[in-house]
């Protein structure tokens, strides 16, 4: 039965392109077959067919066993090899012809390379079932590899001519350029179609997180696009599925590339993991005035794999999110209400009770200062130079630096207005000289002046009018040194 199905396809092979290789491959096939039918158990009839198609014979093989798929893929070998050797006849014949006749053995040449390629396919398809069932590894891989090397070698020794006449055959071919071109199309469209979708996806997903306050502006923005991409990556992958395209291949590349990308892009992998803290717990939202990273500013945008603030000065600085999220955040504006801390000095020879009505009036009367927390003023400190008050009113974060400058001008006004010294720091010194005598003696002080050197008496007596200076021991206790009024 199979040398009588080789026959068969050799005969054909022969009559239809009106070649001489089919006595030849005929008569091997046929010991093929013989030799396969003698050593090997018998396969469902119909297998071995050259004419079967390849879906079915992917169907029809699943039950066949490892020596069943053993013999079958010796017989698609003997197969493959005659298709093989009738393309290398024909080449041989076309390259020694000329004109009209060379025309007409192009022709042919072409329809026998596409059975070859038939025949190829479905031969890889026998010795595939052969190695998934556990077939020989060495037969597996022989049979496999003739197959290769086979296309390989002829490919290496295609004329300009052959090569050309090859690619105009599968442009227009239906299961060449046809089918490529269809599914490029597909795809394009399909690109286009799931641009839409996706943006409809994103536009219903932006909604949705609208409705949801607890998440930020941050984390909802990044929640959007992540949702938008996926749509359109999973949509390929989904149309490629469809056109018949093996994605597995394509998880395994970006499983090894990711794997070592994730070395040469340590760093930037920080980054992008702080990023997702960042915006899954919120330290911060768009709009905020934060201290981060040694620096001051309003947030501007925070992506993926960083974070720009705009300075009071407007200077726009890009903050990479490892050293935003590795560092003490501040949110400044975090609160709906924020404290005014300042302090004023008086004299220590004013009155505290005078200065404490004073400040408690300037701060109620402010129209931008809250009534609830009420303000803390109280005497905090015994300074060196002056009686130290703080003064903590509450206003609304929007407000805080119009509260801070209103507050310096108008308790300076109100001090003045009613008698009340802020004192500027000052320092009583005492001079205790042990040695009255030599104290006492004129010193000389040289100056230059010009080309010529004038001797000019010092101070008399240095110790003269020092009060306490006829003490022996420490300065005599005079001033406080702090008054506020210039006093010692």
């Amino acid at each position: 039965m199979i040398s009588a199905a080789l026959g068969a396809l050799v005969l054909a092979c022969a009559l239809a392109t009106g070649v001489g290789w089919a006595q030849d491959t005929t008569a091997e096939a046929a010991t093929a077959g013989a030799d396969a039918r003698d050593t090997a158990p018998a396969y469902p009839a119909g297998l071995d067919d050259p004419t079967i198609e390849l879906d079915k014979l992917e169907l029809r093989m699943i039950p066949l066993t490892a020596d069943e798929l053993a013999a079958l893929a010796a017989v698609w070998q003997a197969q493959a090899r005659a298709a093989a050797q009738a393309v290398v006849d024909q080449s041989l014949e076309v390259r020694a012809a000329d004109g009209e006749e060379a025309e007409a053995l192009r022709k042919e040449r072409l329809e026998l390379v596409e059975e070859r390629g038939r025949i190829f396919e479905k031969a890889s398809a026998v010795i595939a079932s052969l190695e998934a069932k556990g077939g020989d590894p060495a037969e597996v891989e022989s049979m496999q590899g003739y197959l290769d090397a086979v296309i390989d070698a002829g490919r290496s020794q295609l004329t300009l001519q052959e090569f050309t006449d090859g690619f105009l055959k599968w442009l227009v071919s239906p299961e060449g350029g046809v089918a490529v071109g269809f599914r490029l199309a597909v795809i394009i469209g399909s690109f286009f179609v799931l641009l839409i979708v996706a943006r409809i996806v994103r536009a219903w997903v932006r909604r949705a997180v609208d409705r949801t306050p607890q998440l930020s502006n941050l984390l909802s923005g990044f929640l959007v696009m992540l949702v938008y991409w996926l749509t359109i990556a999973f949509g390929l992958m989904f149309v490629l599925a469809l056109l018949g395209v093996n994605i597995t291949p394509l998880f395994a590349l970006v499983g090894g590339a990711s794997f070592i990308l994730a070395f040469a892009m340590q760093e930037t992998l920080g980054n992008l993991a702080a990023g997702l803290m960042i915006m899954i717990n919120r330290p911060f939202d768009e709009g905020d005035y934060v201290q981060v990273a040694g620096l001051g500013g309003t947030i501007k945008h925070v992506s993926i794999m960083s974070t720009t603030v705009t300075t009071p000065d407007n200077q726009v600085i890009t903050i990479p999110n490892s050293r935003v999220w590795g560092d003490v955040i501040t949110n400044v504006t975090a609160s709906d209400t924020r404290r005014v801390d300042l302090v004023f000095g008086i004299g220590y020879g004013d009155s505290i009770e005078q200065a404490q009505q004073v400040l408690e009036d300037v701060v109620t009367n402010h129209p931008l200062v809250l009534e609830d927390p009420a303000p803390n003023i109280r005497v905090s400190e015994l300074g060196d130079s002056s009686v130290n008050f703080i003064v903590r009113p509450w206003t609304k974060t929007a407000d805080y630096w119009t509260v801070y400058w209103d507050l310096q001008r108008a308790v300076k006004e109100a001090f003045d207005a009613n008698g009340i010294s802020i004192p500027f720091p000052q320092t009583d010194m005492h001079l205790h000289v042990a040695d009255n005598e030599k104290a006492a003696s004129p010193a000389v002080v040289s100056t230059l002046i010009g080309d010529d050197t004038e001797k000019q008496p010092a101070a008399s007596d240095y110790a003269s009018g020092d009060y306490g200076a006829d003490e022996p021991g420490e300065a005599e206790e005079g001033g406080d040194g702090g008054d506020g009024g210039g006093r010692g």
